[in-house]
């Protein structure tokens, strides 16, 4: 399950933007575009939740209903059919 941090979110907010900057420092020093490789990444998100969206269509099921551990069954068929 999820775990809760005893850190406020101010400094949680803070490590995670330290985290992001140091993702784009690499990618500077790496030759990456980190714009691309979002649009990228946010394109292939798209592409495997509009799969899983049918999949649990064809199963006649709404997502809303389905127990966690059954959507992630049915995310990794889609990242399968989106690889």
């Amino acid at each position: 399950g999820v775990q809760t941090c005893a850190l406020p979110i101010s400094e949680i907010n803070d490590e995670f933007g330290d985290i992001l900057f140091s993702l784009i420092n690499y990618a500077r020093h790496n030759n990456i575009d980190p714009e691309q490789s979002l649009n990228s990444a946010t394109e292939k998100f798209k592409k495997r939740f509009n799969s899983l969206e049918k999949i649990v269509e064809s199963n006649g099921l709404k997502i809303k209903d389905i127990s966690e551990k059954k959507l992630n069954d049915f995310w990794e068929k889609s990242k399968k059919i989106n690889s």
